[in-house]
């Protein structure tokens, strides 16, 4: 290594350089799934042109000598010059990088092969690729060795280790025999480079029948053979199916039907601004037209697996994408809207369905057909065209939609049975989570995990349930009485809880206060505080209207803000806002007084004028809490603990960023800052506003 830095120490990598140099930047990795990655490019050239209507057979052989062949009765590689870079275009397509005839030029309407390297990308990648194409008449050859085209001295028997002669002046495109008029076709035979692939990397025999099975399924009416020869019996299996995905449907399904197979198809155009390379060989951005043809088979079944496929041209996306967005999104939609229209007859009550339930017992298979789609990287595992998403939508919208309001009694019988099944799927799973609750807050209690002078309520729904951090054991006594026991619970702090912004872990932990309100919440701390197990919906915080009771409510907030911040971020903790005074207004006669509680010295004084200047009057002294103990209960549930009556402050984000910022100035470890604030706020400070 050397510290000296210049251009001389960049490197160009030209050509297929840079996709040996980095090969998992194409295919993946360099072990099984690259090797499989690199077959799969090749056949899916063969299905592209199977896909257009050319040719409906293709084979693929495993040779006993490592090397793999796939041939196609397609049209052929184009074997005549291309004028832009004067090659053929088998040379072209094989060692080109973004090459092709895929790019819009309209010789195909939609495929897999996108980025035009594919094919190029396997020949850099291997030691030996021969090229056979059956066009006019003629078969016409080339071969390279790792992406370099040339001749390979073999005698007839190929293998990639035979003597290899580069083309030096000019590549040559070899005419080595004769087909009958209309015979086309291409047959491409590789041998991997060891040098690039690992030593265990193989071809997977179960994956490459899966995939081609899967293909036989998409494309009906598609012949293909697999051939192993690399053990002594030769194993040859071939697929054809004409029921296309409705087929496959009934293949991966693995349960009994609660409905037949149903076929959704529709289509939706859409526009966008892309590249097209134009007659000059420059680019220009072109705001084009595009159709998304949808066609998915669904079939729910007794069990509760979900099984789904998601396809875009052919090529599978096994982590979804848009149109997986779209078609999830619409599912759940409609039969949400279902639902709700017989909300009657299912007794469905007022909980909603959520994807799981809809998709409990769901076989799907989802393709979608577009020109140019945009994969989210070469492997083409993730759909990227916004577009899509809506218009899946749309097609599932409309076509399941009809469905349900089809006036024919076989499929009333089917949606009515499917409704009752998701239905179920609902209540089962509130079921489970109200068990889990119970159970939950049964063993707390039965392992002795939660603080003794926790005075816990009876719910077990901890979305409706409250936990009120209570100042002062003096206090609880009074709250005890007020609260509602059915889902209000108590915990009550004495005095001042740690400075958690001073103190460590380990110290906040071994703190009685903070201890007890982690193990009250129930969902841990830090880094292992999960909101999904907290034991309430509500934190209440509910202190003295003091400026002790301000300060207990700041050190609490920071223990929040420290370790139970998702708590916050849901917007799950709330300050109670107990009154400061009472006035009792008096009435003439009989009537009995009124009484007003006011929150601040101002609106105490506003009501006052208001009562002066109207001629009524109210009893002296008017009554100042100092505490919430002074309460009698009636008075604190009105006031602060009946839901009808209270005022709740909500602890948002923000506010506890800021008041930790606060707390770090004033009780941190840092003096200095602490020392300028006091300094800076001293004239803001009058002698009569200390409470002394």
């Amino acid at each position: 290594m050397t510290s000296e830095y210049s251009a001389h120490h960049l490197q160009v990598l030209e050509g297929l350089e840079a996709v040996r140099k980095r090969p998992g930047m194409y295919i993946g990795s360099n072990g099984s799934p690259g090797l499989m990655h690199c077959l799969w490019e090749i056949i899916d050239n063969s299905v592209d042109e199977a896909v257009q209507g050319n040719g409906e057979q293709i084979d693929i052989v495993l040779h006993d000598d490592g090397s793999v062949e796939v041939q196609d009765r397609g049209r052929g590689v184009p074997v005549d010059v291309e004028p832009r870079t004067g090659l053929t275009g088998v040379e072209v397509v094989y060692t080109k990088l973004h090459a092709g005839g895929k790019f819009g030029g309209g010789s195909y309407a939609a495929s897999g092969g996108l980025h035009g390297v594919g094919a190029s990308v396997v020949n850099a990648l291997s030691e030996r690729l021969d090229v056979e194409v059956d066009r006019d008449g003629k078969t016409y050859a080339m071969s390279f060795h790792r992406g370099e085209p040339g001749i390979f001295a073999d005698g007839g028997d190929p293998r990639p280790d035979a003597p290899f002669t580069p083309f030096e002046k000019g590549s040559e495109l070899r005419v080595v025999g004769k087909v009958r008029k209309g015979v086309t076709g291409t047959r491409v035979r590789y041998w991997a480079d060891r040098q690039i692939f690992t030593k265990d990397a193989a071809f997977q025999m179960p994956e490459l029948e899966t995939r081609v099975r899967q293909t036989a399924f998409l494309v009906p009416g598609l012949g293909l053979t697999v051939r192993d020869e690399r053990e002594e019996n030769v194993n040859e299996t071939s697929y054809r199916f004409d029921g296309g995905i409705s087929e496959f449907v009934e293949y991966l399904s693995p349960d009994a039907p609660v409905t037949d197979t149903w076929r959704l198809q529709g289509s939706g155009n859409f526009r966008e601004t892309v590249p097209v390379l134009q007659a000059d060989g420059s680019m220009r951005a072109t705001e084009v037209e595009r159709e998304c043809a949808v066609d998915i088979a669904l079939r729910w079944g007794t069990g509760y697996e979900t099984t789904t496929r998601s396809f875009v041209n052919i090529i599978s996306t096994p982590k979804g994408g848009t149109h997986q967005q779209g078609f999830d999104q619409e599912l759940l939609k409609v039969l949400r809207k279902e639902v709700a229209a017989n909300a009657r007859r299912l007794k469905a009550g007022t909980d909603k369905l959520e994807k799981d339930d809809v998709l409990a017992g769901l076989t799907a298979v989802l393709t979608v057909t577009l020109p140019e789609p945009q994969f989210e990287g070469q492997t083409k595992e993730v759909l990227g065209t916004p577009a899509v998403k809506q218009i899946v939508a749309k097609v599932v919208g409309q076509e399941l939609g009809a469905r349900f309001s089809s006036s024919k009694r076989d499929d009333k019988n089917q949606a009515n049975q499917l409704l009752d099944k998701v239905v179920a799927e609902m209540k089962a799973r509130v079921s489970a989570r109200a068990h889990k609750e119970t159970q939950r807050r049964k063993n707390a209690l039965e392992s002795s995990s939660l603080p003794v002078k926790l005075v816990d309520c009876r719910s077990n729904d901890v979305e409706h349930s409250e936990l009120f951090l209570v100042e002062g054991d003096s206090a609880l006594g009074t709250a005890k009485d007020a609260r509602n026991s059915e889902f209000q619970a108590l915990l009550p702090l004495r005095g001042k809880i740690l400075n958690v912004q001073r103190a460590s872990v380990s110290d906040m932990l071994s703190n009685v206060e903070c201890a007890a309100i982690i193990q009250s919440v129930g969902a841990g701390s830090g880094r292992t505080f999960d909101i999904t197990q907290a034991r309430y919906g509500k934190i209440i915080l509910m202190s003295d209207a003091d400026v002790d009771g301000a300060h207990i409510r700041t050190l609490l907030l920071t223990l929040f803000f420290r370790y139970m911040r998702p708590l916050v971020d849901a917007g799950r903790v709330y300050a109670a806002v107990p009154p400061l005074h009472r006035v009792i207004i008096m009435n003439p006669g009989s009537k009995p007084n009124e009484t007003v509680y006011t929150y601040s010295e101002k609106e105490l004084h506003a009501l006052l004028t208001k009562l002066t200047k109207a001629g009524r009057r109210w009893q002296e002294p008017v009554q100042r809490y100092k505490g919430l103990g002074e309460m009698d209960a009636e008075q604190l549930a009105t006031t602060t603990m009946e839901k009808g009556g209270r005022l709740l402050r909500r602890v948002r984000l923000q506010d506890v960023e800021e008041a930790n910022r606060v707390f770090e100035l004033l009780m941190g470890n840092d003096v200095a800052p602490r020392r300028e604030f006091i300094i800076d706020s001293a004239d803001r400070l009058s002698r009569e506003s200390i409470d002394a």
